[in-house]
């Protein structure tokens, strides 16, 4: 999911940062500089808190230590907001994943990762014991403090990235004076007004693509859009192919109904919560989504498209609700 070409016209900047690619449009260009200098200011602090990949962050300090630690601020928030993911979802998006994911490869950043992986080969069974799961962290913001169990490890990329980009598009908008749409590896986040005719946005299996890439381009006023995918960020570990969602309950990659579903809501951190949930949840997440009232669209393995809370049809200019 990217930007769709109607953008173009507007203010504009990319370049990478938490290891994806970051995205920044705006609809006043003369507030680019002000707004980039706001994103740019709001990833840094939370790859420094967040990140488990680079051995300075708090998160992996907090994961090295186990038992009960302290942590600051902006690690609380995260943590908080992903126990409250677990809590939507029913555990299809549970924050003590970081052992399983470690057991698949997914061991370092996705960059140093791709580059060190060769072709994938056939679907492996890999077994993380990841009971008791989130039910077991306690958080203590008063105290500002989490207690994980012996053995656990927290990664909180199904929530921090999706939450990184709100946060990025709510500072841009602020310091810019204007309108901000913030792309983060194609999750995406919007504050402030909207151009005329809103954010086009095309939605691809991997925001990487370009636009002639089998999709769709819609329109969003306000609000977030998050796609998540199988069918990218797939690399072979012993000689077996793997993907970065895990399963919770089974603690390998999950190996659902669905190759990608993307989600509008109010805001990119829930878009993404839903999308991912949805991935784990399989056929079931037509009926949660609808019951919610999310729109989304789902791709299943043979390429079918079902939409669903009011999603648009193809070659339509109707724009998402979020």
């Amino acid at each position: 999911m990217h930007p769709g070409e109607a953008a173009q016209t507007l203010g504009a900047a990319s370049w990478r940062a938490l290891g994806t690619s970051v995205v920044l449009r705006v609809s006043d260009p003369t507030g680019l500089a002000a707004a980039r200098a706001a994103v740019q200011r709001e990833l840094a602090q939370i790859d420094l808190a967040c990140s488990r990949f680079r051995a300075d962050s708090e998160l992996c300090r907090v994961n090295a230590r186990g038992g009960r630690a302290t942590m600051g601020p902006l690690l609380q928030e995260a943590v908080a907001l992903a126990l409250r993911a677990a809590q939507l979802t029913d555990g299809d998006v549970d924050p003590t994943v970081g052992g399983a994911l470690e057991l698949a490869g997914y061991d370092r950043d996705w960059q140093l990762l791709a580059e060190a992986c060769g072709e994938p080969g056939p679907p492996a069974t890999v077994t993380a014991r990841l009971r008791p799961g989130w039910r077991s962290l306690e958080l203590d913001r008063e105290r500002g403090t989490v207690r994980i169990p012996a053995g656990v490890k927290l990664d909180l990329g199904a929530t921090a990235k999706a939450w990184a980009a709100d946060r990025a598009a709510a500072a841009a908008a602020a310091e810019g004076g204007c309108g901000t749409l913030v792309s983060l590896g194609g999750d995406i986040a919007t504050a402030g007004p909207a151009p005329a005719g809103g954010w086009h946005i095309r939605v691809t299996d991997d925001h990487r693509s370009d636009p002639s890439a089998p999709g769709q381009t819609v329109s969003i006023q306000s609000g977030g859009l998050a796609t998540s995918s199988t069918a990218v960020r797939r690399w072979s570990h012993n000689g077996h192919t793997m993907h970065h969602v895990i399963d919770p309950r089974t603690g390998m990659p999950a190996r659902g109904c669905w190759r990608t579903v993307s989600v509008a809501a109010a805001g990119c951190t829930d878009a993404n919560i839903a999308a991912t949930a949805a991935l784990v949840r399989g056929a079931g997440a037509t009926s949660w989504l609808a019951a919610l009232g999310l729109p989304a669209r789902l791709v299943d393995h043979r390429g079918t498209v079902l939409r669903v809370a009011g999603w648009p049809a193809e070659n339509t200019t109707v724009g998402v609700a979020a």
